[in-house]
This record gives C-alpha cells, sequence and structure tokens, in this order.
C-alpha cells in the first residue's frame, strides 16, 4: 500500500572534472550512480515518502509518512525520519515465524 507523493529515485548525476554534468552520458555512469529500488511483499508506505537508490524495504515494513529512506532496512521494520532510521521492530522473530506461517495457509 502506497499513499499519496510517492517519490523514488533510482539515480544520481555523475560529476566530472572538466565536464558539464549535463553532457555527462548514462553509458559514462558507473554503477554506484544507478541503482534499483527494491520494495517487498506487505510494505505500507505513508504520504510524501522519498526512497533513494539501492534501497531496499524488507517485506510487512511501514515506512512513515514524510520519511527520506536512504538505506535498506530488514523486515517488519516501522521506518520514519529524516534520515529515516529503524522506530522498532513490529514483531518479534518468534512472531514473525509465526505470522508467517499463519500467511502460507491463505496461498
Amino acid at each position: 500500500m502506497v499513499g499519496p507523493n510517492l517519490t523514488i529515485i533510482t539515480g544520481d548525476h555523475m560529476r566530472l572534472l572538466g565536464r558539464y554534468t549535463d553532457t555527462i552520458k548514462d553509458n559514462e555512469k558507473t554503477i554506484e550512480y544507478d541503482q534499483d529500488v527494491h520494495i517487498e511483499t506487505e510494505v505500507w508506505i505513508g504520504c510524501n515518502v522519498t526512497i533513494l537508490k539501492g534501497v531496499t524495504i524488507g517485506r510487512g515494513s511501514v515506512v512513515a509518512a514524510g520519511a527520506v529512506v536512504t538505506k535498506s532496512f530488514p523486515p517488519y521494520s516501522l521506518i520514519g525520519g529524516v534520515p529515516a532510521k529503524l522506530i522498532k521492530k513490529l514483531y518479534s522473530d518468534e512472531e514473525i515465524k509465526l505470522h508467517e506461517q499463519r500467511l502460507e495457509l491463505f496461498k
């Protein structure tokens, strides 16, 4: 689930000495400038969230409204802030195991 105004940025501008940024072509960029974003299943993202390149948001996580996610988070995380940080785990390890076992019943 995603609230309004989600922004996902998968790349950065590359800067080279002696070159204008707008003259640098995509094929000149190295891998660290463009990276995919991965949003796993059961993730709930609030409004006005920005997710930056290379981030994975683990399954079952919740991203608070207005967060700027600059790094990856494990499953079942409550994430918020600028930059986003782990506020808390939504379930204990035992609860995660039970939750996922119960989800298998619905497949």
